[in-house]
């Protein structure tokens, strides 16, 4: 079953890669990237030790440039980004089994450009529409979406949300269920996103790993 389940992450890996675009709505972020906030952004990322376990695979990954500057457009979101501007940005994944946990850290200029951009992007009535219909978009044929909706998180940092979209998919003649999660955080002039993916039947772990990195990779926010 871990097998069937690994191979079909797969196929949500790419509404995991979209939800993580909430952050970069229509238009174009400021890139200019400087070697102090490039360090604060890496210093905030998943590490292997955080997981707890043996086995991981993976380690850091570099955003590109176009991931970081553009994402999500729905008719009803439009979020403004003009005039924010990325100073520093970092990203790490790993893998083990059925589990995946990937982690995108983003510094921004001003503090006052974090909480523009979570206005924006994350408080608006058109955020969770956009992120569920490019959710189903990303899954192609060989899955469904379940359900997908905003749960509440506690309050880990000032800024906090977290989506979960259940997805149902066969393999090998069964009905299979993954939970995908998208955790947003925000501190200082720091933004987090934090997706992870795996069994539902593993929800309730899923969800205690979740609250526990919260609050390690917020605590390694300097910025």
């Amino acid at each position: 079953m871990a097998q069937r389940i690994a191979f079909l992450l797969g196929a949500s890996s790419v509404a995991l890669a979209t939800a993580a675009a909430v952050w970069a709505g229509d238009g174009k972020y400021q890139i200019r990237l400087n070697a102090a906030d490039q360090a604060a952004a890496r210093a905030v990322v998943i590490r292997a030790s955080d997981l707890g376990s043996s086995g991981w695979q993976g380690g850091r990954v570099k955003p590109s440039l176009s991931d970081l500057s553009s994402g999500l457009s729905c008719p009803n979101y439009h979020p403004k980004l003009s005039d924010l501007v990325i100073t520093g940005a970092a990203g790490a994944r790993y893998r083990r089994s059925a589990f995946e946990f990937d982690s995108v850290s983003e510094v921004l200029k001003t503090r006052r450009m974090v909480a523009l951009d979570w206005r924006r992007s994350v408080l608006v009535p058109g955020a969770l529409p956009c992120l569920r219909r490019e959710m189903i978009n990303g899954l192609g044929s060989t899955a469904k979406l379940v359900s997908f909706r905003k749960l509440p998180f506690p309050h880990v940092s000032t800024y906090a949300a977290l989506f979960r979209g259940v997805i149902s998919a066969q393999a090998s003649g069964q009905n299979v269920r993954i939970v995908v999660d998208l955790l947003l955080l925000g501190q200082s002039r720091t933004e987090v996103t934090l997706n992870v993916a795996g069994p539902a039947s593993a929800t309730s772990a899923i969800s205690a790993a979740e609250r526990r990195l919260a609050r390690t990779l917020i605590s390694r926010t300097h910025a």
